[in-house]
């Protein structure tokens, strides 16, 4: 294999993005992003792996059995029949499909406590990719792409881990601005998942949580704060997501970016919460982030009533609309005293009567809403509508409401928009300083909400009419006159030129 340094971040992307070409026009990216993800998954144990073969080998000499024995201290075990390298040596060979399902149930089996049932909603053998033969030659074209110098993803010539777990979000990332209205159930846009972490400020010792984790990206930013801001790994990360693909993505993120120290449970957050405190009691968490899917048809409605977590105490959501099933399972998840929240929601989450309006109600009350952020539009993958963000926090310093209209803030894209760096920086500011900005944000009184009927529309808090400079009617006159003028002079011409040319 042809030695590469210096190797970029964008170098990796680049060519892990073409991997998929391998795919395009024969499978649906929202079937073959699973194979890819799966595949870097795969390529990069094997090269970590065997990077740490060579390094105790130059250690220590051609030892097998002592290497064999100093490899077990690894963050994970890879058989040796189960390696990227020994697929890729048969990849001529009939049966590719059923030899990789055998190597990643065999890397399951063999790191059981961190990656137990990962891999058993993909099957490279599936029928998705063809009839025998057309299979076999897709995944030989796979391993060989995999095999290339720009993919020798060894962390002695790549350097940082992240590098690999870059990668990593970089193709969830273009597959979901490829997936369409798939794309919510397992990406949040950067810039949002960004804004979140930083609304909630994660330190050191924080439990997160987020209930509906889909491939772990937001989860995960908040863990990196605190690296950032303390260089402590103490801290835990918890999700639940209910789509086992999904839910396989986020525990395999987590392995490819170093993050150990997680749970992440497969299942329905609402019927079915599985992060508890042994075995009755919702477990609670420090800081609790989501983007739950807008407005949820089947969420869980028959069960609501008697939900033995008391969760709907507040009132249960409309049998249609799971918005507030989320928001609710939420607060009811936070610490008492350092619990705080941050939640993506549709606008109709704010002024929508009935239930929803009984249950707002409920929570401006106990003083829980901290502050309501409005976004831009066309920010979230599959959905153009605009959405917004709701702050909860268990101990406030006031019992007012912090209003801010950040939805004409952002950089128009030609199927997406995004915030940028100053428009994220404005909104941490304004939500600093807890003050009023003209046009942008209000401090609202709980009188004033409850003359609002517990509404949160923005435009009830937020003026954002641009008045008009005045117009001088005198000005206007004069002007007037003088265009009166100019076309009875323009006129007079005309009709000069007509009667030269013997119009009359």
């Amino acid at each position: 294999m042809t030695e590469i340094t210096n190797v970029s971040q964008d170098d990796i992307n680049a060519a892990v993005w073409n991997a998929c070409d391998t795919f395009r026009g024969t499978v649906d990216p929202s079937i073959y992003k699973d194979f890819v993800l799966t595949m870097l998954f795969l390529k990069y144990v094997s090269d970590v792996w065997q990077d740490h073969y060579d390094g105790y080998k130059q250690q220590y000499g051609d030892h097998p059995e002592l290497i064999a024995e100093m490899l077990k201290s690894e963050r994970f075990v890879l058989p040796s029949d189960a390696s990227f390298y020994a697929l890729y040596n048969q990849r001529h060979s009939p049966g590719n499909g059923e030899r990789i399902d055998k190597a990643l149930h065999a890397i399951e089996e063999a790191n059981i406590t961190k990656l137990r049932d990962v891999f058993q909603d993909i099957s490279f053998n599936s029928n998705k990719l063809g009839d025998e033969q057309q299979k076999n030659d897709i995944l030989r074209h796979l391993l060989e792409d995999f095999a290339k110098p720009e993919l020798d993803l060894r962390p002695s010539r790549v350097g940082q881990l992240d590098v690999i777990g870059n990668a990593y979000e970089f193709l969830i990332k273009n597959f979901a601005s490829t997936s369409g209205k798939k794309a919510g159930e397992f990406y949040t846009p950067p810039e949002v998942s960004t804004l979140m972490a930083r609304l909630m400020a994660p330190q050191e010792g924080d439990e997160i949580c987020d209930p509906t984790c889909g491939s772990g990206s937001l989860l995960m930013k908040c863990g990196r704060l605190v690296r950032e801001g303390t260089g402590s790994r103490k801290y835990a990360l918890y999700g639940q997501e209910a789509i086992g693909s999904t839910w396989a993505l986020a525990k395999m993120n987590m392995f490819l970016h170093g993050e150990d120290n997680h749970r992440i449970e497969w299942g329905d957050t609402i019927r079915n919460p599985k992060l508890l405190d042994g075995t009755i009691n919702l477990k609670h968490f420090d800081i609790v982030v989501a983007n739950p899917p807008f407005s949820l048809e089947k969420w869980g409605f028959e069960g609501a009533d008697a939900d033995k977590f008391s969760r709907f105490r507040r009132g249960v959501p409309p049998r249609t609309k799971g918005d507030y099933a989320f928001i609710l399972h939420m607060v009811e998840t936070m610490k008492p005293g350092s619990g705080r929240m941050a939640v993506v929601v549709p606008h109709g989450v704010l002024f929508r009567g009935a239930a929803e309006g009984r249950i707002r109600q409920r929570l401006v009350e106990e003083n829980l809403l901290d502050v309501v952020i409005g976004l831009p539009e066309k920010l979230f993958y599959g959905t153009g509508i605009p959405a917004a963000v709701l702050v909860f926090r268990k101990y406030k310093t006031d019992d007012k409401v912090l209003f801010i209209d950040a939805s004409r803030d952002f950089e128009a894209g030609k199927n997406q928009n995004l915030l940028r760096k100053t428009d994220l920086e404005r909104i941490l500011d304004t939500v600093a300083t807890r003050q009023p900005v003209a046009r942008y944000a209000h401090l609202a009184t709980p009188a004033e909400i409850a003359e609002n009927d517990f509404n949160l529309n923005l435009p009830r808090y937020v003026d954002t009419f641009e008045e008009e400079d005045e117009i001088d009617l005198m000005v206007v006159k004069r002007e007037r006159e003088l265009l009166k003028a100019e076309l009875a002079q323009l006129e007079h011409q005309m009709d000069a030129y007509l009667k030269e040319l013997g119009y009359e």
